[in-house]
């Protein structure tokens, strides 16, 4: 049995695990969820997965792993070449702090769950959905911004000039600001990490617009 990536093609945290997947040179199988259609809320999913969210990833042996970054950090663990974390524990805390101002304090603030919650539940306009989102992203990117500005750790990427942890959750986050028009100018040291991301096909290739079930 091949490694089973249970995804959905826009989902953030999709796409951190695929481009985990390929910067490892992972062969996978997909299978497509449409949230906003439920399809991970099913009863077939949440035998395999009792969170109903995606990713999941499921091993050869037909165990299911959870969560992201336990997934990137269980895939960094078997397969540790090429290294997502710095060998020193000093930076290896500092790249996950990193890693963690995305996927703890913005990405649960602006994922689908919320984002329908305002506007079904609460009736928020289209544009105070937006307007949330960016809000969120601007608070993150702000801090962010300034930690890799000055830090001599950073260079092509978050730490040094190879991608790792912190290099594909700013990704994925950036990729998702686009469907909110998410002005990256007052970012620039983000915005060049980034730029550097897509000079890369394998983490090119775990963007939404390439997910063979895209739609």
């Amino acid at each position: 049995m091949n490694l089973v990536l249970h995804n959905f093609f826009r989902s953030s945290a999709s796409v951190r695990v695929r481009a985990a997947l390929n910067l490892k040179g992972l062969a996978y199988e997909h299978v497509s969820y449409v949230l906003r259609k439920k399809e991970h809320r099913a009863e077939a999913f949440l035998e395999l997965n009792p969170q109903g969210l995606v990713p999941a990833l499921q091993l050869e042996d037909g165990t299911i792993l959870n969560q992201s970054l336990a997934i990137i950090d269980y895939l960094d663990g078997q397969h540790p070449e090429p290294a997502l974390l710095p060998e020193s524990a000093l930076d290896r805390a500092w790249v996950r702090g990193l890693a963690h101002a995305v996927s703890c304090d913005i990405h649960p603030l602006n994922n689908l769950r919320v984002l329908q919650y305002l506007d079904q539940q609460l009736g928020v306009s289209e544009e105070g959905v937006a307007e949330w989102f960016r809000h969120w992203v601007d608070e993150g990117f702000a801090s962010l911004e300034k930690q890799l500005a000055s830090d001599a750790r950073r260079g092509r990427f978050c730490y040094g000039d190879t991608p790792g942890l912190a290099d594909i959750c700013l990704f994925a986050q950036v990729a998702n600001n686009r469907r909110f028009d998410v002005d990256m100018s007052p970012y620039p040291t983000l915005q060049a990490i980034h730029d550097h991301c897509l000079e890369l096909p394998a983490i090119v290739d775990a963007l939404p617009e390439h997910h063979p079930h895209a739609n």
